[in-house]
C-alpha cells in the first residue's frame, strides 16, 4: 500500500513540475522575444509546444518571429495553426490577411477580411484599412 502511495506522490509531483516547466518555457520565450533575442525565443516557444501543443500563443509568437525572418511559409503555417486552435483569434486573422495581401492572394484575402469583420472586437479599426489595401491593389 505504501508503494502505491509513494508512486502516486511521485507521479503527482512530476506532473506539477511539468506544468510549471510548460508555463516557464512560454514565459521565457516571451521575455526573449521582448528582448529581441528571437532565436532563443523561438527555441522556448518550440519547447512549450512540445509540452503544450494547444497553446495558441506560442504559435502566434513563432509566426511573428518568422515574419521578422521573412519566412512566409513558416509564418503562414503558424498563423493557420493559431486559427485552427482558436478561429476567433483576431491578431492571427489580421496577420494572415496581411500576409495574403503581400503574397498577392486576393481571393483568400477577401475571405479573411470577411471573417475578420465577423469576429473582431479589439482590432476592428484595422478591418477598414485591410479592405482599403485590397481595393487599392485590385484597382491598379
Amino acid at each position: 500500500m505504501k508503494k502505491i502511495l509513494y508512486l502516486s506522490i511521485i507521479f503527482l509531483s512530476f506532473g506539477i513540475c511539468q506544468l510549471f516547466a510548460d508555463l516557464n518555457n512560454f514565459q521565457k520565450g516571451k521575455s526573449f522575444y521582448e528582448e529581441k533575442k528571437y532565436d532563443q525565443a523561438k527555441f522556448k516557444f518550440e519547447q512549450d509546444i512540445v509540452f503544450n501543443p494547444r497553446n495558441e500563443e506560442s504559435y502566434l509568437y513563432l509566426s511573428k518571429i518568422y515574419k521578422l525572418k521573412k519566412n512566409d511559409d513558416l509564418e503562414e503555417s503558424n498563423l493557420k495553426t493559431v486559427i485552427l486552435l482558436n478561429p476567433k483569434n483576431e491578431e492571427a486573422i489580421l496577420n494572415l490577411t496581411l500576409l495574403k495581401i503581400r503574397k498577392s492572394n486576393y481571393s483568400e484575402t477577401k475571405e479573411l477580411i470577411k471573417n475578420f469583420k465577423s469576429v473582431c472586437k479589439n482590432l476592428c479599426k484595422k478591418s477598414s484599412s485591410l479592405q482599403k489595401k485590397l481595393d487599392d491593389i485590385l484597382n491598379k
